[in-house]
C-alpha cells in the first residue's frame, strides 16, 4: 500500500468529515436532533471537545482511505458508492446498536442520523478517490 496515497487520503477524508459534520449535524440537523432526543433527553455538551471531534473524524477519513486503497477503488464514482456501502454498514451498526442499548437516540433520530451518516461517507469516500488520484468514471 502505498502510504502517502493512505496519508493524503485520510487527512482529506477527515476533512471532509469534519466540514460535513459541521454543516449536516451543527447545523442543518440541530434543530431537528434536538426535538427528536432519546429517551434520556438531550445530552449534547454545551462546548464540543475539538481535540477529540478533530481526532474522530481524521480517524474515520483514515479507516475510509484504507478500505479504498486496500479494495482498489478505481475512480471517483466508485469511491462515491463505496462510502456510501461503508456509511450504510458502519452506520446502521453503531446507530442500531446504540438505540438497542442506550436512551441516546430515538427512531426518528436514528434514521436521520443513519441518512446524513450515509451521504457524509460517500462525499468522503469521492474525495479520497480523487485525492488519492482516482479518475472520473
Amino acid at each position: 500500500m502505498d502510504i502517502k496515497k493512505l496519508i493524503t487520503g485520510g487527512i482529506a477524508g477527515g476533512i471532509v468529515f469534519f466540514f460535513l459534520g459541521w454543516l449536516v449535524y451543527g447545523n442543518l440537523l440541530s434543530d431537528f436532533m434536538r426535538q427528536n432526543p432519546g429517551k434520556i433527553g438531550w445530552i449534547d455538551r454545551k462546548e464540543p471537545e475539538f481535540l477529540y471531534l478533530v481526532a474522530g473524524q481524521l480517524m474515520y477519513g483514515f479507516l475510509l482511505a484504507y478500505i479504498l486503497l486496500k479494495g482498489n477503488v478505481n475512480s471517483i464514482v466508485s469511491g462515491l458508492i463505496t462510502g456510501a456501502i461503508i456509511g450504510f454498514l458502519m452506520g446502521a451498526a453503531i446507530d442500531f446498536t446504540m438505540y438497542g442499548t442506550t436512551l441516546v437516540l430515538s427512531k426518528k433520530g436514528l434514521l436521520a442520523e443513519l441518512s446524513a451518516g450515509i451521504v457524509i461517507t460517500a462525499l468522503a469516500g469521492a474525495v479520497i478517490a480523487a485525492a488519492t488520484g482516482r479518475k472520473m468514471k
